[in-house]
C-alpha cells in the first residue's frame, strides 16, 4: 500500500517559547531558542510503526529534503520522493531551516492524490488546514501532532497512536470517520483573542482512544459554577509560587488574584502574605526553568475536546520542567462538562515523564467537588 507523508518542518517551533504558533514567527521563535521539533516527531512515528510487521508493506510517498525525504532516509521503509521544487535552506541565527512554505505542502498533497490510500501529515492545524484545502474529501488524512495547538480532530494522540491507527488502517480495523478541521488566527491568538474558523470535515481513519478530539467552546450553562469554583481555590492559596496555566477557567483565577495575566499563557506568580505578585507574564520554558527549585505549584485545566492537560498549546509545560514538579503539586481545575469521558490526556514527548503523570487525577469540578479521573 502506498501512503502519504508530508512534514512541516517548522510546525511546533513556537511552543516552549510561549509563541503560540510557528507561521510568520520563525526567526523569533529562533531568537527566543527555539529549535526544530516536527522532524524527531516525526521519526517517533516511524519508529513506532517499524515494529510492527505492517509497516514492511508500505511504500511511502514523499516531499524533498525536509518534506519527508530526510526523516524517511533514518529508516528502513520503502519510499520514493516526488519531482518537486529543490527545497533550499535558511540560516537563521545559526540553525538551519528548511525554506518551506503553505504552497509546498498543497503541491505535494495534490500530486500524490491519485497514488495514495492514506495522506499522513506531521505538523499543527495551519498544516491540517494547508493538507484539506487540497485533498478536499478525495482521500483519508491524518495528523501526526507536532504543532502547538492542534485543535483539529483529524489528529492522533500521539506520534506514536499515528503508528497504531495506521496499523490497524492496513488492517482493515479503522472506521472513516468525518473530523473537524480548525485553525486560528494566530496573531490574534498571540494576543489573547481566539479567532476559530471550521474549515469542512475532512476523513480521517479512526481508532476510539487514538484519534483525538476536536476543540469545543465552554458551555456559558456552567460559567456561574466556574466562578464559585475558583473563587473557593482563591481563598485556598497558601503562599509560594504558582505557575498558572492558559484557558478561561485559569484566567478567572488570575483575574481574581488581582494581576494582568494572560488569557492563553502561563504566567508565574508568587503569593505572600496573601497578596499576589506577577512575576513572568506570558512565560516560556526558560522562564519556568528558573523556578523549579523553588518547589513551585502548576494550577491547570482541560482543553474542552481535546481532554489534554498538557501536550497542546501549553508546552511551555515541557517534560524538564514537569520533570521538576511532584504529582501532588498539580491542581487541576475544570468544568465538568470537560471531563465527562473520564480520562484526560497527557504528552510530553518524554516517556518517563508522562508515565510519572499517568493514573488518576484528582479535577476540582466545584467549590465543594472533585473527581477522580483517568490520565493517559
Amino acid at each position: 500500500m502506498k501512503i502519504g507523508l508530508v512534514v512541516n518542518p517548522i510546525a511546533g517551533m513556537g511552543g516552549k517559547v510561549a509563541l503560540k504558533g510557528t507561521d510568520g514567527v520563525v526567526e523569533e521563535a529562533i531568537r527566543r531558542g527555539a529549535r526544530p521539533v516536527a522532524p524527531d516527531l516525526a521519526r517517533l512515528f516511524l519508529h513506532e510503526l517499524s515494529h510492527y510487521p505492517e509497516g514492511r508493506e508500505i511504500e511511502f510517498v514523499t516531499g524533498p529534503d525536509g518534506l519527508g525525504e530526510e526523516v524517511l532516509g533514518d529508516f528502513d521503509f520503502r519510499f520514493e520522493v516526488i519531482n518537486h521544487r529543490k527545497i533550499g535552506y535558511r540560516n537563521i541565527l545559526g540553525v538551519r531551516i528548511p525554506d518551506t512554505t503553505s504552497e509546498d505542502t498543497g503541491t505535494l498533497v495534490r500530486r500524490m492524490l491519485n497514488d495514495v490510500e492514506l495522506i499522513l501529515f506531521a505538523g499543527g492545524d495551519g498544516t491540517a488546514r494547508d493538507v484539506y484545502l487540497a485533498a478536499g474529501r478525495e482521500k483519508p488524512v491524518l495528523g501526526i501532532p507536532t504543532g502547538v495547538k492542534m485543535f483539529s480532530g483529524v489528529f492522533a494522540a500521539s506520534p506514536e497512536d499515528a503508528a497504531r491507527i495506521v496499523v490497524e488502517f492496513l488492517r482493515g480495523n479503522a472506521r472513516i470517520a468525518e473530523r473537524d478541521v480548525m485553525d486560528l488566527d494566530e496573531n490574534a491568538f498571540r494576543h489573547d483573542e481566539v479567532r476559530p474558523r471550521r474549515y469542512g470535515k475532512a476523513l480521517t481513519p479512526y481508532v476510539e482512544l487514538l484519534v483525538q478530539g476536536a476543540k469545543e467552546p465552554s458551555r456559558t450553562d456552567e460559567a456561574e459554577d466556574i466562578e464559585a469554583m475558583v473563587e473557593a481555590l482563591h481563598e485556598e492559596l497558601e503562599d509560594g509560587i504558582y505557575f498558572l496555566g492558559a484557558g478561561s477557567t485559569v484566567k478567572r483565577l488570575k483575574d481574581r488574584l488581582g494581576i494582568n495575566g494572560t488569557l492563553l499563557g502561563v504566567d508565574v506568580v508568587e503569593i505572600k502574605d496573601g497578596k499576589a505578585r506577577l512575576l513572568v507574564k506570558d512565560a516560556q520554558e526558560k522562564d519556568l526553568l528558573r523556578f523549579v527549585n523553588r518547589n513551585p505549584k502548576i494550577i491547570v485545566t482541560v482543553i474542552g475536546g481535546l481532554g489534554f492537560l498538557f501536550g497542546r498549546g501549553n508546552q511551555q509545560f515541557s517534560a524538564e520542567v514537569l520533570r521538576h514538579i511532584p504529582k501532588e503539586n498539580i491542581t487541576v481545575v475544570a468544568a465538568p462538562s470537560k471531563i465527562e469521558k473520564g480520562i484526560i490526556r497527557v504528552y510530553t514527548g518524554d516517556r518517563e515523564v508522562d508515565e510519572r503523570l499517568k493514573g488518576y487525577m484528582r479535577v476540582r469540578i466545584s467549590p465543594w467537588a472533585e473527581r477522580m479521573v483517568k490520565v493517559i
